[in-house]
């Protein structure tokens, strides 16, 4: 029986809060990214734990060049709801990102 691929990510956020979750994300290392994401894949789903499906678009140039992140305001919408966003400058939330199936993610925090 296979293991479910698991990384730590970390909250991101793109310079201000935004009350619409906008703005928001998970960074990867550029390593994972690289083993994780596939090239032809245009958007990842992010399964949150309050049942939320959250999409993030992996096919812009910024993703693949030094912008790993999955971002998403239902991810965004989801750490505020959770006292998990804003953070303290150089704080970001830790979560585990797991391996679902091709392109899907799911998102657990980090305790």
């Amino acid at each position: 029986m296979e293991t479910a691929v698991r990384i730590v990510v970390t909250g991101w956020n793109g310079g201000g809060h935004h009350s619409s979750g906008a703005g928001y994300g998970v960074r990867m290392s550029k390593k994972y990214r690289d083993g994780l994401v596939r090239r032809e894949w245009v958007q990842v789903a992010v399964d949150l734990p309050d049942g939320t499906v959250a999409h993030a678009n992996v096919d812009g140039k910024a993703f693949w060049r030094n912008c790993p992140e999955l971002r998403s305001k239902d991810i965004g919408r989801w750490m505020l709801a959770n006292g998990l966003a804003p953070w303290l400058k150089g704080e970001p939330p830790k979560f585990e990102l797991t391996v679902v199936a091709s392109a899907r993610f799911s998102l657990t925090l980090l305790k």
